[in-house]
C-alpha cells in the first residue's frame, strides 16, 4: 500500500445514486472524508454508514463533505441509501478506478472469494486536495478510527 498522506489525493469522477457524475474536484475549498466500504447491505458497512448518518452534524460543523464509495452499482447504492436514510452521497466505483488509485482494492475479498472489492478505509482530504489522514482497515470487520478522523478535521479548521 502506498502512503498518500501529505500528497495530492488521486482525482476521481464517479456516479452518485442520482446518476450524477461527482468528482473530488467538486469539493475544492472544503474538507472531504472519503470512506471506501466493501459492500452495501452488509452488517459492518451498514453500521459504519449509519454511524456517519447519525453524526453528520459533526462533519458538517467541520466543513467536511462525507463521500461513501463502494464497487456496488448506482442502483444497489441507491436502494441502500434510501433504506438506511443516509444523508451524504454514495458513489459507485463499479469500474474500480478510485479504489485502484487509492490502493484499497482486495485482490480476493476474504468472504466468498469475491475479486475486486474495496477495502474498508478512510481518507481525510483538506481544502487544497491534500491527504491529511489515511487508514486502511486490517480486516473488513474493522471500522475506521472516527475519533482520529475528527481530530484531524478539527486541526484543519
Amino acid at each position: 500500500m502506498s502512503n498518500l498522506t501529505g500528497h495530492q489525493a488521486p482525482a476521481f469522477t464517479l456516479f452518485d445514486t442520482d446518476k450524477k457524475a461527482t468528482s473530488l474536484a467538486d469539493f475544492k475549498g472544503q474538507n472531504v472524508v472519503v470512506l471506501f466500504f466493501p459492500l452495501a447491505f452488509t452488517g459492518v458497512c451498514t453500521a459504519e454508514l449509519c454511524s456517519i448518518r447519525d453524526n453528520i452534524g459533526t462533519y458538517n460543523n467541520a466543513n467536511a463533505q462525507v463521500l461513501g464509495i463502494s464497487v456496488d452499482s448506482i442502483f444497489t447504492l441507491g436502494k441502500f441509501k434510501e433504506e438506511q436514510k443516509l444523508n451524504f452521497p454514495l458513489l459507485s466505483d463499479f469500474n474500480k478506478t478510485a479504489s485502484k488509485a487509492f490502493d484499497v482494492l482486495y485482490e480476493v475479498f476474504p468472504a466468498f472469494e469475491m475479486q475486486g472489492v474495496s477495502k474498508r478505509s478512510a481518507f481525510v482530504i483538506d481544502k487544497e486536495g491534500v491527504v491529511q489522514y489515511e487508514e486502511v482497515c486490517a480486516t473488513p470487520g474493522d471500522l475506521p478510527n472516527f475519533e482520529a478522523i475528527q481530530n484531524v478535521l478539527n486541526t484543519l479548521n
